[in-house]
């Protein structure tokens, strides 16, 4: 028997690790900042998903819309794009730099900065040893970030150092400097297993507004039936079948459900089967036709014609898109 598809794997019965394994950087933007005051960078780079870990000294992240963030050392904060932020010694100081999609950087009157900040590799600011040292992250394409994990997230979050410490601060410290065969995938992964301790220590907390369907989990009756529904999407599942697993009526579960996961249960299914099929059209060569199979269609064409219908793009323009790779302008390779 073939071994289960690796998301399946990490979402049996855990609910955490379905929304977690969403984090797969592909060359993705690493960089160590380092700044004296003032300092001030706007980001406008519409990045999915981007990590600031403050290593020494203090910043402040101001969006667009919202309250400025303070954070201090050993702070970290996810900005959730694409919305635009400022990052700053001070929400008063004017920016002096614009990061641009791409990772391209430019001074704010749109003139390129032609690596004029650079300061070595992966290195960038006003120099090596500032007063401020900021270890940032950014996944620069929409497909390494599942949609369910950034819909479950505010615009900007901060986890701060008197409620969780990163495991991994000496860790990132000390490989995103390197210049070594394969460091690019190193890096990728520490992004990944610092985005997924970031966010498991987040959505313990009672302030993170986890989506409906986390909440849900705990319910025994909805609970049941989410995980039945992700354990195995390919089941032709219906509400009288679920109803009977979980040992109440169909009209029950319906109400049930919907009242606790914001929509019905059939209708969660169809999300949850296209979002896998999504993933794998990202992360394997598998045919339409073997991913139609997988996540629960009977032919390629009935997958195809919903995958249109609820991401605007065929299948293969969605597997296009996402192998399509980004090219990197803010200093060194990443």
């Amino acid at each position: 028997m073939d071994a289960p598809p690796r998301s399946d794997m990490l979402t049996r019965g855990d609910p955490l690790a379905g929304l977690l394994e969403g984090p797969r950087a592909r060359g993705a933007f690493m960089i160590r900042a380092c700044f004296d005051p003032p300092w001030a960078v706007r980001v406008e780079d519409r990045a999915p998903l981007t990590v600031m870990l403050v290593v020494r000294g203090d910043a402040w992240v101001t969006p667009d819309r919202g309250e400025p963030l303070r954070l201090r050392a050993g702070d970290l904060a996810i900005a959730r794009g694409p919305d635009p932020y400022t990052c700053a010694d001070d929400p008063a100081t004017a920016p002096q730099a614009l990061i641009l999609p791409g990772a391209e950087c430019a001074y704010p009157d749109g003139r390129p900065l032609n690596g004029s900040m650079d300061l070595g590799v992966r290195t960038w600011g006003d120099r090596p040893d500032g007063s401020t040292v900021v270890l940032i992250g950014t996944y620069l394409m929409q497909g390494e970030i599942s949609g369910r994990l950034l819909d479950a997230l505010p615009p900007l979050l901060a986890l701060t150092s008197d409620v969780w410490e990163c495991p991994l601060t000496s860790l990132v410290m000390a490989e995103i400097g390197r210049d070594e065969p394969g460091q690019e995938v190193v890096l990728d992964r520490l992004l990944d297993l610092l985005v997924i301790a970031a966010l498991r220590a987040w959505f313990s907390r009672p302030e993170a507004a986890a989506p409906a369907w986390y909440l849900a989990m705990a319910d025994p009756v909805v609970g049941r039936v989410l995980r039945l529904l992700q354990d195995d999407p390919a089941h032709p599942w219906t509400v009288a079948t679920l109803a009977a697993k979980a040992g109440v009526s169909r009209a029950a579960l319906a109400r049930r459900f919907t009242e606790l996961v914001g929509e019905p249960p059939m209708s969660y299914l169809t999300a949850w089967r296209l979002a896998l099929a999504a993933d794998r059209l990202r992360d394997t060569d598998d045919t339409l036709d073997a991913l139609a199979r997988q996540v629960g269609y009977g032919s390629a064409f009935a997958l195809s014609s919903a995958f249109k219908r609820v991401y605007g793009v065929s299948p293969q323009e969605h597997r296009t898109r996402a192998a399509r790779p980004v090219s990197v302008g803010l200093g060194p390779p990443a």
